[in-house]
């Protein structure tokens, strides 16, 4: 019995040596077989996949469009730039001591701190990241972290590639600005700043494919206004690195397409006297002694505008204060940011000429003359202009108190006689206006006013243009309405430190703020008052008086072109309206500002001027707001142009800036002393029109030809 249990027990575990051998050898055939399918069968595949991890896409931003002016002078260029890059995806996979070093190495190199480098490298949603710091593309594409690094530096993180694993070193195209005649134009040209999360996301919604994450848009001016030509189309480079980041291999390229130029009807030539005069007319009235105040005059802003007459292209626009526009280029600044929107600093990112609105003062009284001549009065008309005109209890006086006698609307505007246009005024604010109460009265001044454009924007192709205001009966009822129960809370319960003339204004607004009085009525026909304009408006206004009636919609773009020559658009003028101006009014108009250049208040500036061969008409007018000094106004036009120039608290209207306009005229055609040498001015056969600069196969520009394009 004992034999026969020891030999059963033998038997079984034979059995289980025999069972756990099948196992293992399963278990090897099973391994096998699968090392044999994943290396033989389907290695390819899985060789395919693992090259894919490797493989990495770059987004190449596209060349910018330039931007050039008529003659084909670049305004906005592009330059070459070294640009230091981070993958986050190569530096995720090093252990957090390797990645504070190579931080700290990458920031020594470039001249900055590790946190600064971190603080880039953050997403723009992460809750500690820093405004204007962070990074808002995609996370998969390379960080930049620092533009316009020295091309030693570069070639140092490019050689020594092991040292700085995940970093690199490419060359980009960044905005250059080449300043032909020494050109700002900061305010025409505008700026760029990267893409933000939410406009992003809008592109993406739409199947627009010509931005990414890393992608500059237009902020301002032209640059805004048509960015969608200038931006291109981005490319994309697939490349090999491996665990550290190294490129290794370049696979396929898609180039991407260069964005477009635009072509302005900008002179350089031109704008650079423009900016020259008004920066010299603020500087000078700033040291001038204002008998008025008894002390220098502000000057705090000014703007000057030359518009062509017969299309409505801008030739010129200047604003002051201005800004570098190259301040944007490597990212701007904090403290920069401050300064362009500073008040203290004059606000210089604020567009005077088509932004600013200012009081229009007597340039205002040759679109009154055409109201008052449209509307009853006539080239026969005499009143009386005296030293002042009594309204109520109030006198409305002329400047210094000056009197003409009864004289007609040609002299009225040829000395600006105040009290002559405040008769006009009065008149049909008695006819038609007398119930102050009424919103609706007939006024034939405001009318005119409204035919002109004034009240609403132009058209203009920039950006964030400003309305103006006409201060009429609707307007004053509407800011009635708004104010009411401040002032009536302020008249009620005045603070103790408040002055008599705020608590007896506070009391009269309350009770009768809504009256559309007979001083306004007085106010608006001399431009004075709450009626404000932009430099624009009132250089398109005059133009319209030039051609006859024509308003046009103001036009910095000209053309558009591709990387190639080709003509993409041509941006046409347009008409916006007209302004009924019957021949006979035109022709007595006409001739009465030209007075006002030979023997007007324009006249001490213009001696020794061609008027002959270069008929100049102006109007000079000095805006007065309560509270500051006098706004320096002269609007003047010739057959071709019209070039108006403002200055904010600079003093009155020829005294301040009219040596600076007729500099300005002298430019535009060629005059040298008394004579007029086509070959000295600024733009080839007068006006541009249609011509085009032409774009050479070798990427040279060159000025439009005679011929026709």
């Amino acid at each position: 019995m004992a034999r026969s249990a020891a030999g059963s027990s033998q038997q079984r575990s034979r059995l289980r040596l025999i069972v756990v051998q099948a196992l293992v050898l399963s278990l090897f055939a099973t391994l096998f077989a699968r090392l044999w399918y994943l290396q033989v069968a389907a290695g390819e595949v899985y060789q395919a996949k693992a090259a894919s991890q490797s493989i990495r896409e770059i987004v190449l931003q596209p060349d910018r469009g330039l931007i050039v002016d008529a003659q084909g002078r670049p305004l906005v260029a592009n330059r070459s730039s070294w640009v230091i890059s981070v993958d986050r995806t190569t530096l995720g996979k090093l252990p957090d001591g390797q990645q504070h070093k190579l931080l700290r190495r990458v920031a020594r190199a470039i001249g900055v701190t590790p946190r600064a480098i971190h603080a880039r490298l953050l997403n723009c949603g992460d809750a500690d990241a820093v405004a204007r710091k962070c990074w808002n593309g995609s996370p998969y594409q390379p960080v930049p972290i620092a533009k316009d690094v020295k091309t030693k530096v570069a070639l140092l993180i490019k050689e020594q590639a092991e040292d700085y694993p995940g970093v690199l070193a490419q060359q980009q195209s960044v905005r250059a600005y080449p300043q032909p005649y020494g050109v700002n134009a900061a305010h025409l040209l505008g700026y760029l700043s990267p893409i933000t999360e939410g406009e992003l996301a809008e592109a993406e919604s739409a199947d627009d494919i010509s931005v990414n994450g890393a992608s500059q848009v237009g902020r301002a001016g032209v640059e805004k206004q048509y960015d969608r030509y200038l931006r291109g189309m981005p490319g994309y480079q697939r490349v090999e690195v491996n665990s550290m980041g190294q490129v290794m291999k370049e696979h396929s390229l898609d180039a991407g397409t260069p964005g477009d130029t635009l072509v302005t009807s900008i002179d350089a030539k031109v704008q650079a006297t423009v900016e020259k005069q008004l920066a010299e007319t603020i500087a000078t009235a700033r040291k001038t002694y204002d008998t008025v105040t008894h002390k220098n005059y502000v000057a705090d802003s000014g703007s000057a505008v030359v518009m062509e007459v017969k299309t409505g292209r801008i030739v010129a626009m200047a604003s002051q204060p201005t800004y570098d526009p190259s301040v944007w280029v490597n990212g701007i600044t904090q403290k920069q940011l401050a300064h362009l929107y500073s008040e203290k600093a004059g606000t210089p990112l604020l567009s005077r000429a088509t932004q600013g609105q200012f009081a229009p003062g007597s340039t205002w009284k040759p679109m009154m003359t055409v109201g008052a001549l449209t509307n009853g009065y006539t080239t026969d008309t005499r009143l009386n202009c005296s030293s002042a005109f009594q309204v109520g209890n109030r006198q409305f006086k002329n400047y210094e108190s000056g009197a003409y006698g009864f004289i007609g609307f040609d002299k009225a505007l040829e000395v600006s006689c105040n009290t002559f246009f405040y008769r006009v005024g009065y008149d049909f604010w008695r006819r038609y206006g007398s119930d102050v109460a009424d919103v609706n009265a007939k006024d034939p001044l405001v009318e005119e006013a409204e035919k002109f454009g004034f009240g609403k924007t132009t058209g203009l192709d920039l950006p964030a243009e400003a309305s103006g205001r006409i201060a009429d009966r609707e307007w004053k009822r509407g800011y009635y309405d708004a104010q009411k129960d401040y002032y009536c809370g302020l008249a009620e319960n005045p603070p103790a430190d408040a002055s008599d003339f705020l608590r007896r204004f506070a009391r009269e607004f309350c009770i009768e703020g809504y009256a559309y009085r007979a001083g306004d009525a007085v106010n608006f026909a001399i431009g004075q008052g709450d009626t404000i304009v932009t430099p624009l408006q009132l250089t398109r206004a005059y133009a319209a008086i030039a051609n006859g009636g024509t308003l046009w919609k103001p036009r910095i773009g000209k053309a558009v072109v591709d990387a190639e020559g080709n003509l993409v658009k041509r941006i046409e003028p347009e008409k916006q309206g007209t302004v009924d101006i019957p021949a006979s009014v035109h022709g007595y108009l006409d001739n009465a500002l030209k007075g006002v250049t030979r023997q007007g208040t324009m006249a001490w500036k213009m001696g020794g001027f061609p008027l002959d061969q270069v008929q100049i008409r102006s109007k000079t007018g000095s805006a007065e707001v309560y509270g500051k000094q006098s706004t320096s106004w002269v609007a003047s036009y010739s057959d071709d142009y019209v070039v108006v120039m403002m200055v904010s608290q600079g003093g009155t209207g020829s005294g301040t800036s009219g040596q600076a306009v007729r500099k300005i005229w002298e430019t535009l055609y060629g005059i040298d002393g008394e004579q007029v040498t086509p070959a000295r001015s600024a733009i080839p056969d007068v006006v541009a029109g249609k011509k085009l600069p032409v774009f050479a196969k070798d990427g040279s520009i060159l000025p439009p030809t005679k011929a026709k394009n």
